[in-house]
């Protein structure tokens, strides 16, 4: 925001501002100065109204477009942002979740007009968020609101601000400068092997989850792409991961896995076991439901009749699980801590990063070793051996004198 002051031979003080206009390059730059203002909040009032009509005037005179009203305050770009770009870019679980964590923002801070937000206000609303930002269901007394939570928040705030600047509404992010808080860093645990055999040997309620605990330890895939798996996706002992099954209030979709590619993971010989028992019980559901079962589906793992199950359903019945057995986890990872330890012992076995990374179906190998960091750490010692080989195995042995 180009606001500044000037003053005059005579000793008069006024505030003003210069904007680039909308279209302008590097080559051919035009600038618009207003000054005269007798503070600097009637300058940045002026600028903000003045950026917005010129952005206005541009989309009319150069691309037809109708005379709609561009978003003034926070609250009107999130709607835009949702509506323009993420209704038609994001997948609608994320949508959600966006929506969920901007309901947080205060009032206030959406009612305020765009360019005057600064970091110093948003700083300000992310302590707010992390002393009394959210609720108790029952009592809705106010409580505080996790560090991840509050930097999710800041997360979405900032990508609506990098649509506005696209968008030709503002010039730069005031969330990259504000004061979002950093969550503390946990360090990752996984179940051992023993954990892992007791929790599928104790699956009880779903007919299928004793084989789909099973898969999920053998595999390390996502849920959703575990529950989007149809038999046609198995073939010579290896299972293709081509899509995923999500739930949303709209109900259940198929779409593209989390980083839209399809992946081939090799099944061990447990995992081809326990598909050949969980077929023939399947089978028997089949010809139980003869016509009304819902063949052309072709799940592997669905409810008796066929149908997609739901996903928050399976992750229930694990978190009901590792109550039951009363298995330390994580908070909220039940399902998610037999891919965890998929990655983990892959790694303790001595498996390479790349590997692992391809194998778990991450967008880079960057991701897995930060999140598996403290599987690679730990070998430490095992690499100071090595070393210490590789230098007496390399040594020249010294000439007589």
């Amino acid at each position: 925001m180009a606001v500044y002051k000037r003053k005059y031979r005579s000793g008069k003080t006024v505030w003003c501002f210069t904007i680039d206009a909308p279209g302008s390059t590097r080559e051919n730059r035009r600038q618009i100065m207003e000054s005269g203002f007798p503070t600097k909040g009637a300058a940045e009032n002026a600028e903000a109204e003045r950026r917005i009509t010129e952005q206005k005037r541009y989309q009319l005179e150069n691309a037809g477009l109708p005379d709609v009203p561009l978003p003034k305050t926070l609250a009107e770009l999130l709607k835009d942002f949702f509506s323009e770009y993420a209704e038609r870019k994001l997948a609608r679980k994320t949508i959600e979740r966006y929506r969920e964590q901007v309901a947080y923002l205060h009032p206030d801070l959406l009612a305020m007009r765009i360019p005057l937000i600064t970091p110093l206000h948003l700083s300000k609303e992310w302590t707010r968020l992390l002393e009394s930002g959210g609720h108790y269901r029952r009592s809705k007394a106010p409580r505080a609101l996790s560090a991840k939570t509050v930097r999710n928040v800041a997360g979405v705030v900032s990508s609506a601000f990098a649509r506005a600047i696209r968008w030709g509404l503002v010039t730069s992010n005031p969330v990259a400068q504000s004061e979002a808080p950093v969550p503390r860093r946990h360090s990752g645990i996984a179940l051992t092997p023993s954990q892992q055999k007791l929790l599928i040997e104790a699956a009880t309620g779903c007919w299928c989850l004793p084989a789909f605990l099973e898969l999920s330890a053998a595999t390390g895939a996502r849920r959703g792409e575990l529950l989007a798996l149809r038999w046609s996706d198995i073939q010579d002992g290896a299972v293709l991961i081509a899509r995923s099954l999500s739930q949303t209030r709209a109900g259940l979709a198929f779409k593209d896995t989390k980083n839209r590619r399809t992946r081939t993971i090799v099944l061990p010989d447990s995992a081809v076991a326990a598909l050949i028992a969980h077929r023939a019980a399947q089978d028997a559901f089949r010809e139980q439901y003869g016509s009304a079962y819902k063949a052309d589906v072709d799940l592997i793992f669905a409810e008796p009749d066929g149908t997609p199950l739901k996903p928050d359903s399976i992750s229930s019945s694990v978190s009901a699980l590792f109550k039951r057995l009363k298995m330390p986890k994580p908070k909220g990872a039940s399902l998610h801590l037999l891919r965890h330890s998929h990655g983990s012992h892959l790694l303790a076995s001595g498996m390479e990063l790349p590997a692992v990374s391809e194998r778990l179906g991450h967008s880079s190998v960057l991701v897995t070793a930060t999140v598996y960091s403290h599987c690679i750490t730990g070998r430490d010692k095992e690499a100071a051996k090595r070393w210490d080989e590789f230098q007496r195995s390399h040594e020249q042995p010294r000439q007589k004198q």
